[in-house]
């Protein structure tokens, strides 16, 4: 599964928008992505009649994204829902969409799609993840300056595939700074092709502004000099506030402050749903984030407040608990009383 040819008939697990960037302008045709979420059955099941698809349709390349791993692709290609499919040209411009849990239409679609010539250099410049340059080192100098702040590692942010990969992440993550991934696992064309562009022969690779800084030895250095938050700031990957300080403003953003996953017109679980039910039950106004949108705060909230689970509601900055706790007090008639 390493090559665009071997991607052929399969369909790609993709953990960031640097990663969606390469599939797209790996090959001339037609990429299906579909956004897809581990506890919505629905989406679950699309998710085996896409394999079904890819095993049919193999000038196509297929894609499936975890709206609860990268929830910023789903924001970028308009999805308020889940499943719901993107199929983009070359430079990953939308061609179309399918909204929900509909196989009859999407093979329909697929097929319509993979019949044409997909012209790339008649898509708009600037729209969309792919590049138009399909020689190895112009990719390769796309996706080292995707994001300011660059990480080329093995596996994912949440799921890092080797004890380096992990440091190095552990490392960023602890300094609040904003970077993308690439799993150099995906692709062995970048895999190989980078070791040659930067003339180092090791992974984890950390580049800031284009330049390569290194591996997770030089970045265990930087970091314990101080040179790590320096450099990322020339390079503008740093933090406006520090985590705690974004946290602590967010939990105080409404007098009652839901932490969900999705909206309260829109929740994305069903313990989400059922507590904007009592909320709503109880006649009690609330503000709401949904953590789905940031990882930082998703994972940082956990241990701010102690609290490992979705979803979390506050009261004047204050932990009052998740669904168990906010259940038993609706059933107690104090709901209101606690939250006052």
């Amino acid at each position: 599964l390493s090559t665009p040819t071997a991607m052929a008939g399969t369909v790609l697990e993709v953990c960031s928008e640097a990663e969606l960037q390469s599939l797209c302008s790996s090959h001339s045709g037609l990429t299906t992505v579909l956004l897809w979420a581990p506890w919505h059955a629905p989406s679950v099941h699309l998710g085996k009649v896409l394999e079904a698809i890819a095993l049919e349709q193999k000038a196509v390349r297929f894609a499936k994204v975890n709206t609860d791993v990268c929830p910023g692709i789903a924001t970028t290609m308009g999805a308020d829902q889940v499943p719901f499919v993107v199929l983009l040209n070359p430079r990953g411009s939308k061609l179309d969409a399918v909204a929900g849990a509909d196989p009859p239409k999407l093979v329909e679609k697929v097929k319509a799609f993979a019949g044409r010539p997909l012209d790339s250099t008649a898509v708009q410049p600037g729209a969309g993840y792919a590049s138009k340059a399909s020689d190895l080192n112009d990719r390769l100098k796309e996706l080292i300056n995707f994001s300011p702040v660059m990480l080329f590692m093995k596996g994912s942010k949440v799921e890092p595939f080797c004890k380096f990969s992990k440091q190095a992440v552990g490392i960023l993550d602890k300094n609040n700074i904003d970077y993308s991934t690439f799993d150099i696992l995906q692709d062995d064309e970048v895999r190989q092709g980078l070791k040659d562009y930067s003339n180092w022969k090791t992974y984890p690779q950390l580049y800031i502004d284009g330049e390569l800084m290194g591996g997770v030895d030089i970045l265990k250095e930087m970091d314990e000099d101080g040179s790590l938050l320096e450099a990322v700031g020339n390079g503008k990957g740093g933090k406006e506030k520090p985590l705690k300080e974004r946290l602590q403003d967010l939990v105080k953003q409404s007098p009652v402050m839901l932490f969900m996953k999705g909206s309260p017109d829109q929740p994305r679980c069903g313990f989400s749903g059922k507590i904007v039910g009592l909320l709503q039950e109880n006649s009690i106004e609330f503000g709401s984030f949904d953590i789905l949108s940031d990882e930082e705060v998703r994972q940082g909230l956990k241990e701010y407040s102690n609290w490992p689970t979705y979803p979390q509601l506050y009261a004047k900055g204050k932990l009052i608990g998740g669904l168990d706790i906010v259940k038993e007090l609706a059933d107690e008639g104090s709901l209101k009383e606690e939250l006052s």
